[in-house]
């Protein structure tokens, strides 16, 4: 059994942006997790996978996502989770919302992926810039800095990407891309 989830990640500028945010997070505030993948949006959390059925989760996604049209994205200043989380905070548009909402329900009905906290929490689109491992009280040194702080990036998502844990990171395993044309 593999973890792996599925996100949109943003293109290279963006993502080495993130990760400067990322790198900043972890010199000045001992903030490390969020390095561990790639700048993302998490459209389906982690789950668990039978490694000899990858070839089945591949092309259900790629299925899915044949099916799927880009997805504009606006990425527009920083928010958080108090008191663990801070992250880019990415727009709620209606094509976003529905592409998660799809893909959730298809993950469920074709491959039995569920995810209960999911079903619960309403879809909060972000892109984490530091978690987990950023004490509270770093939290409060740091919140003040990024509340404030003026951020906007636009692009276009043009296909899904599926991400596996090696044991210490999360790395790109395949990317599906959308319905072309579009």
């Amino acid at each position: 059994m593999s973890r792996f989830f599925i996100a949109l990640l943003p293109p290279q500028d963006i993502q080495d942006y993130a990760n400067q945010i990322k790198q900043y997070f972890a010199d000045q505030y001992a903030s490390r997790g969020a390095q561990k993948s790639p700048p993302h949006i998490t459209l389906q959390p982690p789950f668990e996978w039978a490694d000899d059925n990858l070839p089945l989760l591949e092309a259900s996604l790629r299925e899915f996502a044949s099916e799927q049209k880009s997805v504009p994205v606006t990425l527009n200043g920083f928010s958080a989770f108090a008191p663990r989380v801070i992250y880019i905070n990415v727009d709620k548009s209606q094509a976003l919302l529905t592409l998660q909402a799809d893909l959730m329900a298809y993950a469920e009905s074709n491959l039995g992926i569920v995810d209960e906290v999911s079903k619960t929490r309403p879809f909060a689109p972000h892109m984490t810039v530091a978690f987990r491992d950023l004490t509270k009280q770093n939290f409060r040194a740091a919140w003040p800095e990024f509340k404030q702080r003026q951020l906007h990036f636009a692009f276009t998502a043009n296909n899904l990407t599926l991400l596996l844990h090696n044991g210490k990171r999360w790395n790109i395993k395949s990317e599906f891309g959308f319905l072309a044309g579009n």
